[in-house]
C-alpha cells in the first residue's frame, strides 16, 4: 500500500510594513501552491527564505494538533 507524503512549507519574510517575520508553516501539493497561500495572506511580502519538510500521515507522532488543523483548513 502506498502512502502519500504531506509537504510542509516553512517561510521566513518580510511584510511590505519591513516586519520579519519567522516560522509561518502552510501545506502544499508543492511550493508553488504554499507560497501562493502566503501570499494571500501576507501581500506584497518578500520571502527571505523557506524550507520543507516532508510527513508521513502512516507514522504516529509526527503531526501534532496544530499539523491537523492546517490540514483541515487547507482544502
Amino acid at each position: 500500500m502506498h502512502v502519500a507524503m504531506i509537504t510542509k512549507y516553512h517561510y521566513r519574510i518580510r511584510t511590505r510594513s519591513g516586519a520579519v517575520v519567522d516560522n509561518l508553516c502552510f501545506f502544499g501539493h508543492d511550493e508553488a501552491a504554499a507560497r501562493q497561500k502566503l501570499c494571500n495572506i501576507y501581500r506584497n511580502c518578500e520571502v527571505l527564505q523557506y524550507r520543507e519538510e516532508r510527513l508521513s500521515p502512516g507514522g504516529r507522532g509526527h503531526l501534532n494538533y496544530e499539523d491537523v488543523v492546517d490540514l483541515i483548513t487547507a482544502t
